[in-house]
C-alpha cells in the first residue's frame, strides 16, 4: 500500500499505484489491458480483495445481536465501515448512512418511502436532462402515479446545466429536485451547493446522485446541505453489490421502511410491528456484510491517496486526452472543455463511424471503452445522437495509455474511412 502523498506524487508514483490493482497486469487479445471504462466500474485494489477474503476465511458471521467472537468481529467491521463513510462524506453521524445494493436502490428507497408519502397531485419534481436512468425513471414513474408534474432542466450550448432555466422552474409547487453532481456522459460538474440553496428557498428537498463525482472531488454533505446523497461502491474501488444512501437524520426518522424483515424491527406481535430507528430501519434482512467491509477498505485507500490529489492528476490526464482527441477529423466531444467544469469522463462520436464498430476494433487492441447510451437515453435524444463512445479515466491510468489509445483510435478511424 502506498503512503499518503503530496499533490504531485500520484503522477510520479502511478506505476507503484498500479501494482495495487492486480487486474491491470492482464492482457486482452494479447495486448496489455488499457482500461478506460472507469465511469461504469472501477478496478479494485488488493487491500479490498484481501480484506473481503479475510472476512470469509477468518470472521465470517452475521452481524448485530450476537454474543460469539466471530459475530462481534463482523459487527465491528461492518459498523466501522459505516463510520468511515460518514467521515468521508462529513455526515453529522453514522446514523445518517444507510447501506443499499447500489445507487439505484438508494434512489428507489427515497422514491418509495418519502416520495410516496409526500408527493401529491400537481406537485412538481425537477430533474435534469443529463440524469442517469437511475435518477430519472424513479421520478418519472412517481410523477405519473401521483399525477404530479415532472420538469426537466436542459443543458446550455456549452453542455452545462441551464441554471437560469432551473431558477425559473422553481416554485412553491416544487417538492423535490433530483440532480447528478457529475454527468456520467458529459462529465459536467453541477453546482450542487447552489442548487440546494435555491431549492430550499422554496421548502423543497434535494437528492444528489454523486456516483460519478465521489472519487473525483470532495463530497461534503453538510457543505452541500443536500437532504439525500447517493453513490455506488463499485465506482470508488469498492466491490459491486454495495451502495450508500446518506440522508439528514431528521428526514430519515420520518420515512417509513423500504423493505420488511429481520433486523429492522424492535418488536413484532400478531397484531402489529414496530420499526427500528435509522439506519437499521432501512437494512432489512442479513445486510451486505462483506461488501460493506470492502467498501470501508476502499475508502481507506482513497483517503490515503487524497481526493484532491486524485482530482489534480485526473485533470491533467483528461486535459491531455481531450487535446489529442480534438485533432481527429470528424470527432465531436460532448461535454465542457473547461477542466474546472468537468470530470474525467469523455463522450465522443466520429462522423460516419458507428460506435460499436470502433469499440470492437479497439477491444481487439486491448483497449476497453464504453459504447452506447450509457443509461442516459434522454440526454442522447437531446444531443441528437443515438450512441456515443466514452473513455473514462482514473488515477491508475497513465499518459502512456492515452498515447496508445490515441494512436490506436487514429489507425482504426483510417481503416473505417476507407469504406466511407
Amino acid at each position: 500500500m502506498i503512503k499518503t502523498m503530496e499533490k504531485t506524487d500520484i503522477k510520479s508514483s502511478v506505476n507503484e499505484i498500479r501494482k495495487d490493482f492486480p487486474i491491470l497486469n492482464r492482457k486482452v487479445n494479447g495486448r496489455p489491458l488499457v482500461y478506460f471504462d472507469n465511469a461504469a466500474t472501477s478496478q479494485k485494489p488488493s487491500s479490498v480483495i484481501n480484506e473481503m477474503r479475510r472476512y470469509f476465511e477468518e470472521y465470517n458471521a452475521n452481524v448485530h445481536r450476537v454474543g460469539h467472537a466471530l459475530g462481534q468481529e463482523a459487527s465491528l467491521a461492518y459498523e466501522q465501515a459505516r463510520e468511515k463513510i460518514a467521515l468521508f462524506m462529513n455526515a453529522k453521524s453514522s446514523k445518517e448512512i444507510i447501506f443499499t445494493a447500489n445507487a439505484t436502490e438508494s434512489v428507489n428507497l427515497v422514491a418509495w418511502t418519502w416520495g410516496r408519502d409526500n408527493i401529491k397531485e400537481n406537485d412538481e419534481i425537477i430533474v435534469s436532462i443529463m440524469e442517469h436512468h437511475s435518477n430519472f425513471i424513479c421520478w418519472q414513474q412517481l410523477a405519473k402515479e401521483k399525477k404530479a408534474i415532472l420538469k426537466i432542466v436542459d443543458i446550455t450550448d456549452s453542455y452545462e446545466l441551464d441554471m437560469q432555466q432551473f431558477e425559473q422552474m422553481l416554485s412553491d409547487k416544487t417538492k423535490l429536485v433530483a440532480i447528478t453532481s457529475m454527468s456520467n456522459v458529459l462529465g459536467t460538474i453541477n453546482p450542487v451547493k447552489k442548487i440546494a440553496e435555491l431549492t430550499h428557498k422554496y421548502g423543497a428537498k434535494i437528492l444528489v446522485d454523486a456516483s460519478q463525482s465521489v472519487v473525483q472531488m470532495k463530497t461534503d454533505v453538510q457543505d452541500f446541505d443536500c437532504d439525500w446523497l447517493v453513490f455506488t461502491g463499485h465506482k470508488i474501488c469498492g466491490p459491486t453489490g454495495i451502495g450508500v444512501l446518506y440522508g439528514k437524520y431528521d428526514i430519515l426518522k420520518e420515512m417509513p421502511p423500504f423493505m420488511m424483515g429481520g433486523g429492522m424491527i424492535t418488536t413484532v406481535s400478531i397484531a402489529d410491528s414496530e420499526w427500528e430507528m435509522p439506519p437499521q430501519r432501512f437494512e432489512a434482512g442479513t445486510p451486505r456484510i462483506s461488501e460493506a467491509i470492502g467498501l470501508g477498505i476502499a475508502i481507506d485507500y482513497i483517503n490515503n491517496l487524497g481526493v484532491d490529489n486524485i482530482r489534480a492528476y485526473e485533470e491533467e490526464l483528461t486535459s491531455y486526452m481531450i487535446k489529442q482527441l480534438l485533432e481527429i477529423e470528424g470527432l465531436t466531444i460532448y461535454g465542457p472543455l473547461d477542466m474546472e467544469k468537468r470530470g474525467a469522463t469523455i463522450a465522443f462520436s466520429i462522423k460516419g463511424i458507428h460506435p460499436h464498430d470502433l469499440g470492437t476494433l479497439l477491444d481487439e487492441l486491448g483497449i476497453a471503452i464504453r459504447i452506447g447510451h450509457h443509461c442516459a437515453m434522454p440526454l442522447h435524444q437531446r444531443l441528437a445522437v443515438d450512441k456515443t463512445m466514452r473513455a473514462s479515466l482514473y488515477f491508475y491510468n497513465t499518459f502512456e495509455e492515452i498515447d496508445y489509445f490515441i494512436q490506436s483510435l487514429k489507425k482504426s478511424v483510417k481503416i473505417f474511412q476507407k469504406f466511407l
